[in-house]
């Protein structure tokens, strides 16, 4: 005998993106031993829950609950729920683009997380695809065009990545992740004065943004605006005080200042946190040296030489004096 009943059915809709420091819908853009201001951008699928009168059978009533408890689960993974590893991710995500009743929008969410699940794994091309795809779905996705400059960023790809993130900023001129992550690309790319007018407004925007004050600190250092980075790390320091990024960045400042003795110390809180720290190694290497320690500061330079080859390069742009 037919008989109505309530069921709740669940829907995949559009919400807010997660929480900054939540790497499943809006990545930190790239993370390097070193240091890192790029922010990828995550996208939350909400579960909303609608009541729908439906006539049936207990039988088809009971098959219909099981498939939206189904679609419930592959949301929950598709958002994150499960962080043991990436693939619960992308097994959520790719059930709910498999399906053939999903909306342009869910889809462009999904395959924008499933990007993010494929970029922690460091299957970049399929990350970049899935991003692609997002894009297709959503041309106006900002955070698909950010995350998909992560990706390429990356990639050492460091023109396409910036072209990416100036899209996710004409989109969203208020991203403040996508203005610090193309002032990481711009440091790669040895454009300092670019960098530090993107963390400008990086942290004009997001002050409480994660790496901004250290980004733009190493930044302003290879510029020799010594004073204003030392209040950078400082800045940095305070929000995270065992921070080995900005301990190294602190004691490029001091280095480059001359006082010895200083950088030492910093570099040396730096090791402690990260003894396999390069650049720290190298700097500490440098102050050794000038302060008569030359069997000191020798094996730090060639121990750092061991971790990263081009450490010597790098230190010959940072214009120390």
């Amino acid at each position: 005998m037919l008989t109505k009943r309530e069921l709740l059915v669940v829907q995949a809709m559009p919400a807010e993106p997660l929480g900054q420091h939540d790497h499943r819908c809006e990545q930190d853009v790239v993370r390097t031993p070193r240091r890192s201001a790029l922010l990828p951008s995550g996208c939350a699928i909400a579960a909303v829950v609608l009541t729908l009168t439906l006539a049936g059978s207990s039988s088809w009533a009971a098959g219909q609950t099981s498939k939206f408890q189904n679609k419930l689960k592959s949301v929950e993974l598709c958002n994150g729920a499960d962080r043991s590893s990436p693939d619960p991710q992308i097994k959520g995500c790719t059930a709910l683009i498999d399906s053939e009743d999903e909306t342009k929008t869910v889809l462009a969410l999904a395959h924008n997380n499933r990007g993010d699940a494929y970029l922690i794994k460091g299957e970049i091309d399929l990350a970049i695809k899935d991003y692609d795809d997002a894009i297709k779905l959503n041309p106006d996705f900002a955070k698909a065009f950010n995350n998909r400059g992560v990706a390429y960023q990356k990639k050492g790809n460091y023109d396409r990545a910036i072209k990416d993130f100036d899209q996710a900023i004409k989109l969203n001129p208020k991203y403040a992740r996508a203005f610090a992550n193309r002032a990481e690309t711009s440091q790669k790319r040895h454009d300092y004065q670019q960098a530090v007018r993107d963390y400008d407004e990086a942290i004009r925007l997001q002050p409480d943004l994660e790496s901004v004050w250290n980004g733009r600190c190493w930044a302003r250092a290879i510029l020799g605006e010594l004073e204003p980075a030392l209040m950078d790390c400082n800045k940095a320091l305070l929000v995270q005080p065992k921070d080995a990024a900005a301990l190294d960045s602190r004691g490029l400042v001091y280095l480059k200042m001359g006082r010895l003795d200083s950088a030492i110390a910093e570099y040396n809180s730096a090791l402690r946190i990260e003894p396999q720290l390069a650049s720290a190694l190298y700097g500490r290497g440098i102050a050794r040296l000038k302060s008569g320690d030359s069997v000191g500061g020798n094996a730090d330079m060639a121990a750092a030489k061991k971790i990263e080859k081009s450490i010597a390069d790098d230190f010959a742009r940072y214009r120390l004096p």
